[in-house]
C-alpha cells in the first residue's frame, strides 16, 4: 500500500459516488461499484474524509457514504 495507491482508490470511490443521482452509496454498494477490497475502501474514505469531501452516516442496515 502506497500513498499513490490510496489516492487512486480515493479517486475510484469519488467517481462511484459522483456517478449516482443522490451522490451517496452504502458500503456494500460502494464495494460492488468500485470492486475494491474493504481495507482499500477504508483507506480511500480516510483520504476523502481528511479532504472534507465526504460524510459517513449510519443507518440500521449499512453505513452510508455521501459527497459533501
Amino acid at each position: 500500500m502506497t500513498i499513490e495507491s490510496i489516492g487512486t482508490w480515493a479517486g475510484e470511490v469519488y467517481k462511484a459516488l459522483e456517478s449516482t443521482d443522490t451522490h451517496n452509496l452504502g458500503m456494500k454498494q460502494l464495494k460492488k461499484a468500485t470492486k475494491l477490497k474493504k481495507d482499500e475502501i477504508m483507506s480511500a474514505l480516510g483520504w476523502l474524509g481528511r479532504e472534507g469531501k465526504i460524510v459517513i452516516t449510519e443507518n440500521d442496515e449499512d453505513d452510508v457514504v455521501a459527497l459533501v
